[in-house]
């Protein structure tokens, strides 16, 4: 089970987390974060459960347009098209963390949590999962206006499921 992170966690998320990490470990795989809205907690999550450490790399919070630049290679031309909270801006935080990093499965997750600029829809959160030599997949979530906390709570768990199936999927993509 997770540590420091019990007290705010949901068991089943302790659960499936705990299994991720050792599907990861069987699998030989190494995870890596590329996280916006989520601030760091799926890296945090993932580093939580003893005895596993070393199937987490690194985690990149690239909460700022230019952290997603600079850190991950997105074009801001990009971000200014398509918008930071877009599909296409969350594959390519995944691929670029794939690329920045020694591991070979990434999830990138970005959002909005809370309240953002007019128009924006609070928890609305796209997820991307790079594996090496495979296509990228994605996912939207439209978790509606229920609190940051609850946004970003729910952020991990679909996290935590989009990579599993990821990391358990044998074949090629």
């Amino acid at each position: 089970m997770t540590e420091t992170l019990t007290e705010a966690l949901p068991t089943e998320l302790e659960i499936a987390t705990e299994a991720l990490l050792r599907e990861a470990h069987e699998r030989e795989l190494m995870l890596a974060t590329a996280e916006s809205c989520t601030g760091g907690m799926l890296a945090s999550l993932l580093t939580d459960v003893d005895g596993y450490g070393h199937v987490f790399d690194r985690g990149f919070v690239v909460y700022s347009e230019h952290a997603k630049c600079q850190l991950l290679g997105l074009a801001p031309e990009q971000i200014a098209r398509c918008g930071a909270v877009s599909r296409d801006v969350a594959v390519a935080m995944a691929q670029g963390a794939l690329a920045a990093s020694d591991a070979q499965v990434v999830l990138a997750v970005t959002g909005f949590a809370g309240e953002g600029a007019p128009g924006d829809e609070p928890g609305l959160v796209h997820f991307a999962c790079a594996r090496t030599g495979r296509a990228t997949v994605h996912r939207v979530e439209h978790f509606g206006d229920v609190g940051r906390g609850a946004v970003r709570i729910a952020a991990l768990k679909v996290a935590v499921a989009l990579m599993a199936a990821v990391v358990a999927d044998a074949g090629g993509g």
